[in-house]
């Protein structure tokens, strides 16, 4: 699925205006079966600069948000039946080093493999699908139009149907606690 990114802006004339209309142009996956993240919008301070910048969303994809900033992503979580592999190969070791991931994974975790933690208050909306939200203790179902406020807890995302689920999140730097 390709999303489509709407930017707006300033001209010469300091008038508003659409900057860009087109398919977000950095998609990330892994590996096959693995989750596909699509980066929308990166701010790099606060309060943030609407000047413009070069692509705020430019590779390397890094797992947290910038220092004093946040992110705007879509995730799309395949059914665990398939993402269970991808998500212990990274659990054994083969966790992406740049993008943060691997020192974000809790791999002592027995409940689920992608177990992880951030610095971050993250706003996560669930746009289709269902997905399970799992904290060390409990877990909750989420459907199409629910929010979770994830605020810096250890936690992991389950899709057990057999549907992808999509997600928007907004991902906002935060002091560890």
């Amino acid at each position: 699925m390709s999303i489509r990114r709407v930017v707006t802006g300033h001209n010469a004339e300091g008038r508003s205006c659409f900057l860009s209309d087109e398919a977000a142009p950095n998609v990330f996956q892994r590996h096959v079966g693995s989750t596909k993240v699509t980066e929308l919008w990166k701010t790099f301070s606060a309060p943030a600069s609407n000047a413009d910048a070069p692509e705020p969303t430019s590779p390397p994809y890094k797992l947290t948000p910038p220092e004093n900033g946040t992110s705007l992503r879509i995730i799309s979580y395949p059914p665990d039946s398939i993402r269970l592999a991808s998500l212990e190969k990274e659990r054994a070791g083969a966790a992406d080093e740049a993008s943060g991931r691997a020192a974000a994974l809790d791999r002592g975790n027995p409940r689920h493999p992608g177990f992880h933690k951030t610095h971050s208050v993250d706003y996560a909306i669930v746009l289709s699908g269902e997905i399970y939200a799992l904290m060390d203790e409990g877990e909750t179902l989420l459907r199409a139009g629910d929010v979770l406020i994830q605020r810096g807890t250890n936690h992991a995302w389950s899709n057990r149907t057999e549907e992808p689920a999509v997600l928007a999140f907004v991902l906002i730097d935060a002091t560890p606690l």
